[in-house]
């Protein structure tokens, strides 16, 4: 049984903050919280004074993938490998206690790192894993299966379904009746299915039924000139970018996705990665291995180079993707203005871009969209615990919860950097110590 006594409480709901607070943890769960003073405290009971300090609800990665990349950019000959022991630990280090994995290049390893963390034999946060990517032709990477039709399709989320998974993802080029079948399938089980689209725009998707969409506006390939049904445009992203968020046809995705109740997740780390800018602080640069960290670090350096360059074959893109990245951010605060379901994930597969910095990273990017502190707190803990259903356990600060709190020196409600402080990670009321943690896995991550 442990008190946290005088401690800033941000709930998670978009509440008030809630000041000079006492949280009561017994059992691996909220057994008491309100005002300091007024909670009767065990003698049992460990005190622990954390005057200013704030505790927020540990997040809930909406994608939050186990995998990395380390030729990601502009290599179609691209392999990705699970982390199995850096991410795990970095997610929770960070205060994610939660996290869906949004498709897999590995499902057997991703099952079974859930299944070892729930046996408490591996540190890691809680799981919903998502099935392989559901994908078909021509998508080019060696890993992923290319679904053969809508049959397949069926018989893909059937079985990984039977294998333990949660939720399913489908991909670039699946077609309308894949997409058709494995929704189908999914729902029949009560699961859900989320996408990273490009051959099927985002109001195709939602009439079908799709549950989810991932990346936002950027991805949507509906406003493509040249878009045929069942096939993924050259380019594919960024179509959007010569259309005004208030314009007609983007608000008429925006009404079709918020009319047939389809969450987006923001992933707006893995865009920042595409556009030149600042370098990510030390503190990522040491949790990667050698090779990753060059490999990103030269990315950085060409972006830089090739967005000073009027005459590079990269120029107009880069200017395309810099400009795409605003209206990204303006559009997701039309979507939650308009009545959506927003929910935060960083992707955290490449660059800088990892596990659990990559889940800050997304609260202080949509802080800069235009969201208040609260807002972006809500948004990457309540919003995704609705999602999945567990609203009842998780999300939020409240007696009978479950105890996933997160102790964060300063405080983000005012200052969203002080995301970044955190020292303490409750989960299911076991504390985790952030620093060593990270320690843990310093230069690891990028290594198979």
């Amino acid at each position: 049984m442990i008190a946290l006594e005088h401690v800033r409480v941000i709930d998670g709901t978009g509440a008030p903050v809630m000041l000079d607070q006492t949280i009561l943890i017994s059992d691996g769960k909220i057994a008491a919280m309100g005002k300091a003073g007024a909670i009767r405290i065990p003698g049992c009971a460990q005190r622990l004074d954390f005057t200013g300090y704030s505790v927020i609800p540990g997040l809930v990665g909406m994608h939050d993938h186990l995998f990395y990349s380390l030729n990601y950019f502009g290599s179609h000959g691209v392999r990705a490998y699970d982390m199995p022991f850096s991410f795990p630990r970095l997610y929770l280090a960070a205060g994610v206690t939660t996290i869906r994995t949004t498709g897999s290049f590995e499902p057997y390893t991703d099952l079974e790192i859930k299944r070892t963390i729930e046996a408490r034999t591996m540190i890691g946060p809680k799981m919903n894993v998502t099935g392989p990517y559901l994908e078909g032709a021509p998508f080019p990477l060696i890993q992923i299966h290319k679904l053969t039709g809508p049959e397949d399709a069926r018989r893909t989320v059937d079985y990984w379904a039977d294998e333990g998974a949660e939720s399913f993802k489908v991909y670039a080029d699946i077609t309308r009746a894949e997409l058709e079948a494995a929704i189908s399938a999914a729902h029949k089980r009560g699961l859900t299915v989320t996408g990273h689209l490009c051959s099927i725009g985002f109001r195709e998707a939602a009439e079908m039924g799709i549950d989810g969409l991932e990346h936002g506006l950027w991805v949507d390939t509906e406003f493509a000139a040249n878009k045929q049904p069942d096939m993924c445009p050259d380019p594919g992203n960024a179509t959007a970018a010569d259309l005004e968020v208030k314009s007609e046809p983007i608000q008429e995705t925006i009404r079709t996705l918020v009319d047939h109740h389809v969450a987006i997740t923001s992933t707006l780390p893995v865009w920042e990665e595409f556009i030149p800018g600042p370098q990510a602080p030390e503190r990522v640069l040491r949790a990667l291995s050698t090779g990753a960290r060059k490999a990103y670090l030269a990315e950085r350096a060409r972006l830089t180079r090739e967005s000073e360059d009027p005459h590079g074959s990269s120029f107009v893109k880069i200017r395309r993707y810099t400009a795409m990245f605003r209206k990204e951010m303006e559009f997701e605060r039309a979507f939650v203005q308009a009545g959506g379901l927003l929910m935060a994930g960083p992707d955290g597969v490449l660059g800088s871009d990892i596990a659990g910095f990559g889940d800050q990273r997304e609260l202080e990017l949509l802080v800069q969209s235009g969201f208040t502190p609260l807002e972006a707190i809500k948004i990457a803990t309540w919003n995704g615990a609705q999602f999945l259903k567990k609203s009842d356990g998780i999300g939020s600060l409240e007696a009978g919860k479950q105890a996933d709190i997160v102790l964060v020196r300063g405080d983000p409600s005012t200052n969203i950097r002080d995301i970044e402080h955190v020292d303490l990670v409750f989960k299911d009321g076991v504390a985790y110590d952030s620093k060593k943690l990270i320690d843990s896995v310093t230069g690891q991550v990028g290594i198979r």
